[in-house]
């Protein structure tokens, strides 16, 4: 594609920038209002572009003149709309925001400053690697990328044959984000700061909602410093996965719930709602175990609400719920339907093949299993380098806390193992505490979510004076979704990142616990000479936080498989090799065949391959240099019911990847084949 439409990248930066004017909070009470602008902004240019890709899908024009023209239509939408608030309450109005970052910066502590300059450093850091690194995610390879360009060059969003279902089952929304992206510049050089920008949000929006609970300043920036310091949020950051999506998404619904906790429903905040718990749904349905009890708690704060005035506008405001309740689900239903209906009308289910059904979601739910599920889920999650050092030479996981917990399962008579509640052919434990993005764990943010947790059930009043009802009312929130998660969603190795949008949701508890701590010692020195009785508890808060800040910069650092320095470095580390430092042994190959094929000039290439195998590399290798689609890449299997695949006899050449009789099989008579260990070609016999 023209260099020049590169260019276009600007025009969804510009709407949202102008919609963040228009659609900020006009009342001086609102808690973080410019932060409640950005969910506003957010959640409408989302929307916008699922939904633009929804129609012009439908239509068959997902081309760049069409998201372009969309895109350009959305940004005189906004600016007009920016206009007009700007007529009506004169300029001037962003001065007071400059005025009052500078008098924040002024008077704060230099432990805030510590924290808030540790988190920007860490952001700065992610945005070069974001940048620089090419998308070398497992799953990106396989089906989050493949699918975009299987959008690209049919210009529709209409399934396709394919041996991986993924790239049609699981919910696309981040992939329709990254799709603008891929049109306007003709490749994936921007694709990292999709997540980028999530992991962004979700910092600003767990500060928020720790202030929504009560929290003041230094309680906020310890939960944007725990966020910020995740090792799985700081190498998601610089990824193509999409759970720092997710998780944003879920932030946004959760920091709106909180302001319905005090406010009564309105037209724009239904549609709030209803907006984010789509993009949810669109994005991960894992996300709706946070989104349902976030909706419930909604939902029983506005009934209450209606008790608390007369009679009459008692039934008025009963009404106003539910009609809000309706609203909420239609836009919601707009937002992820049109995905969801194509998935019906291929496979019989909204929830896709049963092979999806059984796989990931938990398959028994009695006490026991859950019990056990969760503390697998917990010990993972949770899990440090000491495992490590209790393991054998033969690297078998041997730590205490994952023997007790197979043990216990055992003695209740539950398989700590069960296929029933385990991921596919996995086994229990592992060790998820090394850096890389598909499985880092998060012992530090995790543990001091999970005291703040139990803290805020139990003395809620201690953590948030003001607002004691509002921080239990959360906290049981957080530990219904924890709850759901253990008993809808399997054990798995790669679970860490899988609960990240709960891990967000329950950080703003570990700020305001952290916080009240520190009040309380500071208290505690100024009324006495003897050492206040929580000192152990602030010495091991602090050692917490300390061991949060070095996990992030060793995240950033060496974490895997994009990183600053070592092996695979994003500075000495070519494109190419970037995109395969999780199999660099297939780099090679995938260019031998690739250049085998191009010598042919064959323009019809058949694809066999495996559910897991790489398909991304052909996309990159098969298609000219200004990113058009210079030959038609089709599959010669399918394991979609209503697509069959194409016929071998149709293709001038097939690439294989994987299984080598997989690929032999569907090689017509007299054609040769060549293979390399996971790569192979196959080629009609010479003319001559």
């Amino acid at each position: 594609m023209p260099a020049a439409s590169s260019a276009l990248v600007v025009v969804p930066l510009l709407g949202y920038l102008s919609l963040l004017y228009a659609v900020r909070p006009a009342t001086g009470t609102t808690v973080g209002p410019y932060r409640l602008a950005a969910v506003r902004a957010a959640l409408a240019t989302g929307a916008y572009a699922v939904l633009a890709v929804e129609l012009l899908g439908a239509l068959d024009a997902l081309t760049l003149p069409a998201i372009a023209l969309a895109w350009l239509i959305f940004l005189v939408a906004a600016v007009a709309l920016a206009v007009l608030r700007r007529r009506r309450e004169g300029p001037g109005r962003w001065a007071p925001v400059r005025d009052r970052f500078r008098s924040a910066w002024r008077t704060a502590s230099r432990g805030e400053k510590l924290l808030a300059g540790t988190v920007a450093g860490l952001l700065l850091v992610d945005l070069v690697v974001a940048l620089l690194a090419e998308p070398n995610n497992f799953d990106s390879q396989t089906y989050h990328l493949p699918k975009i360009e299987h959008w690209v060059a049919q210009g529709s969003l209409e399934f396709w044959p394919t041996a991986i279902h993924r790239q049609v089952t699981i919910p696309p929304g981040a992939e329709y984000l990254l799709l603008h992206l891929r049109l306007f510049t003709g490749g994936d050089g921007l694709y990292n700061l999709v997540q980028w920008a999530a992991g962004v949000g979700c910092l600003l929006l767990a500060a928020r909602i720790a202030a929504q609970l009560g929290g003041g300043r230094r309680a906020q920036l310890l939960t944007a410093f725990l966020v910020g310091t995740t090792p799985m949020v700081v190498l998601q950051a610089t990824s193509t996965q999409t759970d720092l999506v997710t998780a944003a998404w879920v932030a946004c619904l959760a920091t709106l719930v909180l302001d319905g906790l005090t406010r009564r429903v309105t037209a724009g905040t239904a549609l709030a709602l209803g907006t984010a718990t789509g993009l949810i749904a669109v994005t991960k349905t894992s996300g709706l175990l946070g989104a349902g009890p976030l909706l419930v708690l909604w939902a029983l704060a506005q009934l209450r609400l209606s008790r608390t005035g007369d009679h009459p506008g008692r039934g008025r405001a009963v009404w106003s719920t539910g009609l809000a309740s309706v609203v909420i689900l239609l836009v919601a239903a707009v937002v992820t339907g049109p995905f969801l209906l194509r998935v019906t009308a291929e496979f019989g289910n909204p929830l896709g093949p049963p092979r999806l059904r059984e796989s990931i979601p938990m398959q028994r739910h009695d006490p026991g299993s859950i019990l056990v599920n969760a503390l697998r889920i917990g010990q993972t999650a949770l899990d440090t380098p000491l495992s490590a050092l209790t393991g054998t030479s033969a690297g078998v996981v041997g730590d205490a806390p994952a023997e007790a917990i197979e043990g216990g399962a055992r003695l209740i008579g539950v398989d700590p193992q069960d296929r029933a509640t385990t991921f596919g052919k996995t086994t229990f434990p592992v060790q998820a505490w090394y850096p890389d993005e598909d499985r880092v764990a998060f012992p530090s943010a995790g543990a001091l979510a999970l005291i703040g947790c139990v803290f805020a059930l139990v003395r809620p009043r201690r953590i948030s004076p003001d607002r004691p009802g509002a921080l239990r009312a959360y906290a049981v929130t957080v530990a219904v979704t924890l709850l759901l998660h253990s008993a809808m969603i399997k054990w798995q190795p790669w679970g860490n990142r899988l609960l990240l949008y709960a891990l967000v949701m329950a950080v703003p508890l570990a700020g305001l616990w952290l916080d009240a701590l520190l009040r309380a010692r500071t208290r505690d020195r100024t009324t006495t000479d003897r050492p206040g009785r929580r000192s152990v508890a602030v010495v091991l808060a602090v050692a917490l936080l300390a061991g949060s800040a070095l996990a992030g910069v060793l995240a950033v650092s060496y974490g895997f498989p994009r990183r600053l320095v070592g092996h695979g470095s994003v500075f000495t580390t070519s494109d190419w090799d970037t995109r395969f430092l999780r199999r660099p042994q297939w780099a090679d190959e995938f260019r031998w065949a690739a250049d085998r094929v191009r010598a042919t000039d064959a323009r019809r290439i058949g694809l066999v391959q495996q559910n897991d195998n790489w398909e991304y590399p052909w996309w990159l290798l098969l298609r000219d240099e200004d990113g058009g689609a210079e030959r038609d890449i089709v599959a010669l299997q399918s394991v979609l019911p209503k697509r069959p695949p194409a016929s071998p006899s149709s293709v001038d050449a097939i690439v294989c990847t994987g299984i080598r009789a997989d690929c032999t099989r569907l090689v017509p008579p007299g054609w040769r084949v060549e293979f390399r260990d996971y790569v192979g070609v196959a080629l009609p016999p010479d003319p001559g």
